[in-house]
């Protein structure tokens, strides 16, 4: 019972951490993503 315990704990760890990177690389995807757009908005209000 007690190794059970343990390797839940380790996976439900594992998971956690991999959830947190891959948390971060959405959220640096979408921070790109805006300032893409920011760019670009900038390029067109130079145009007109």
């Amino acid at each position: 019972m007690k190794k059970f315990l343990v390797l839940l704990l380790t996976i439900v760890f594992s998971l956690g951490v991999s959830a947190c990177n891959t948390v971060k690389g959405v959220g640096q995807d979408v921070s790109a993503v805006g300032s893409d757009i920011d760019s670009a908005a900038t390029a067109v209000q130079n145009k007109l």
